[in-house]
């Protein structure tokens, strides 16, 4: 029997925008875009962008036009970057300046792409490289986070055995000290049994504790 894997989503641009004729060629390339579907978002302004960012989580990639209605489109990026959206944004702008593309890098902009480039099959390759980029940054982050979690487990785990070792080893040390002493002095037959018992006991205690030193936590 062949099983269906689940179809992988559909991603979600949010163009924020103010040039409709631009919004319309944009629509149309990624609608007959071979890397498709996507489901397409436009916003005209940035307070309009941002409103869609905090109510809509399931944006994967903010596609955002420098030169907007009464604005540029680094207000929005300060935005995003003081309320702790993380959603990656893709810049484009009408011309090649090279203090905006810095400027825009600053604030963790993913790529920086020219109109005129972005009016054709560049459009489409590029969000694709840039939704791919952010997913492998996800997935190694994620490891990441993993790997410093099972550090910190470890480290845990490794500070709690050395506490027990050390609870353990001064009482039975004090224990195994007076056992001697008493090994020392007359006793019967039964007690001296009963001593050597205790002895060996602690001897063994002595042994796991030896070997719970010696665990390879890596």
């Amino acid at each position: 029997m062949n099983v269906m894997s689940d179809p992988a989503p559909t991603p979600t641009l949010l163009f924020v925008d103010g040039d409709a004729a631009y919004m319309s060629v944009a629509h149309h390339i990624l609608s007959t875009s071979p890397g498709g579907p996507f489901t397409i978002i436009w916003k005209h302004t940035v307070q309009a962008a941002l409103e869609e960012l905090r109510a809509n989580r399931t944006v994967d990639l903010v596609i955002l036009d420098n030169y907007l209605p009464e604005t540029g489109g680094i207000e929005l990026l300060q935005h995003m970057r003081d309320e702790q959206i993380l959603t990656p944004v893709m810049l484009l702008t009408s011309q090649r300046e090279f203090q905006l593309a810095i400027e825009a890098l600053r604030f963790g902009v993913e790529d920086y792409l020219l109109k005129d480039d972005a009016a054709g099959p560049v459009l489409p390759r590029t969000i694709l490289n840039v939704l791919e980029r952010t997913r492998l940054k996800r997935k190694i982050a994620e490891q990441h986070r993993d790997d410093l979690f099972a550090q910190k487990r470890t480290d845990a785990i490794r500070e709690l055995v050395v506490t027990i070792c050390h609870e353990f080893n001064n009482p039975l040390a004090a224990i195994k000290i007076s056992t001697d002493i008493v090994l020392r002095q007359w006793l019967s037959e039964t007690e001296r049994s009963q001593m050597l018992d205790l002895d060996a006991n602690i001897s063994k205690v002595e042994e796991q504790i030896q070997r719970l030193r010696e665990i390879n936590f890596e």
